[in-house]
Parts: C-alpha cells; structure tokens; sequence
C-alpha cells in the first residue's frame, strides 16, 4: 500500500458512511474482513465478515447531514496503516480517531 491508496481508501471509506451505499461499503472489506468500532472490542463486539460489516453499517445511521470527517494516512509500511482525523457532528459531538487499518 501506498500513502495515496490508503488515501483513496479513507475517501471511500466517508463515501460509503456518507451515503450508506451497500455495494460502496461492501466494497471496502474482504470476505473474511474484521471491523471493531472500538479498539477494547473483543469477542462478540468485533464484526466478522463482509456481510455482517455492511448490515452492521446499515443498522444504525447518521442522519445525512449531521456530520463531517476529515481523516488521512499517518503511516503507511506495506498492508498496515495508521490513520487520524475527526469526525464532528451538528449536535456539538466531536470525536478524535486513531484507525489501525491491515489491507489484504
């Protein structure tokens, strides 16, 4: 992976949330793809596959136009990255990001 593909990644990856899309957020995870939303997440909390990702994704969604996210690549060595950024939301919630990010 480059800077600029994982860039490409995170740009898509908003789009997807953006627009809640199932094939553009199917599109950003492998079959066999792990998603935790936070990083203690262990066990049951951690979302297992493609499938489960997308519907998890669908289940509950931000209003369109209640927020805005700003994230890019910290560091990128070979299929690892780091990225950082900030996602702020109308109602006044803020919240500071750090994404460990492992492409196949």
């Amino acid at each position: 992976m480059t800077h600029d593909a994982v860039q490409r990644w995170i740009d898509a990856y908003v789009d997807a949330w953006r627009t809640y899309d199932p094939a553009a957020i199917e599109a950003l995870f492998a079959e066999d793809a792990t998603y935790a939303y936070h990083p203690y997440d262990e066990g049951e909390e951690v979302v297992r596959g493609r499938e489960a990702i997308v519907a998890d994704w669908l289940e509950e969604q931000d209003d369109p136009g209640t927020w805005e996210a700003s994230y890019s690549p910290l560091v990128v060595e070979g299929q690892r990255a780091v990225a950082g950024g900030t996602t702020s939301y109308t109602n006044g919630d803020f919240f500071w990001n750090l994404w460990t990010m492992r492409f196949d």
